[in-house]
């Protein structure tokens, strides 16, 4: 299965908090927007939704990795939140469960935050953590 590579993440410690729902990953409404955004593009027919996996980097050893998604593997774990469908590879999961996924644009950048309540480390520039 071939994946492309669309973005890069940043993530942060959050304090724990009680979810809203069951959901592995709940999406802020700048998130869902962008997320259709990238999906309406003449690239992105055939996939079905954002695929967000994880991989070693960094000097806290593990970042996300958010890619096009063509098929839901065996064991990833499917969100399906306003319109847009995220899919959690297998071995992302546990390093998500509680995390809100944002997305934040200011005049310097523009990016998905993962607001991850699991992280016990983060490296000074937010690009790897540790759990």
């Amino acid at each position: 299965m071939a994946t492309k590579t669309i973005a890069s993440a940043t993530v942060r410690a959050v304090k724990k908090r009680m979810l809203p729902s069951r959901a592995a990953l709940i999406l802020t409404p700048s998130a869902v927007q962008k997320i259709k955004e990238i999906m309406a593009k003449e690239e992105a027919k055939g996939f079905i939704g954002l695929k967000v996996g994880v991989r070693q980097r960094g000097c806290n050893g593990l970042s996300y990795t958010l890619d096009y998604a063509s098929a839901k593997g065996k064991l990833d774990e499917e969100v399906k939140q306003d319109g847009v469908t995220i899919i959690i590879d297998k071995k992302a999961q546990l390093t998500l469960l509680g995390t809100e996924m944002d997305f934040v644009q200011d005049k310097l950048s523009a990016e998905f935050v993962f607001n991850n309540p699991n992280i016990k480390g983060t490296c000074g520039c937010g690009e790897s953590f540790s759990v």
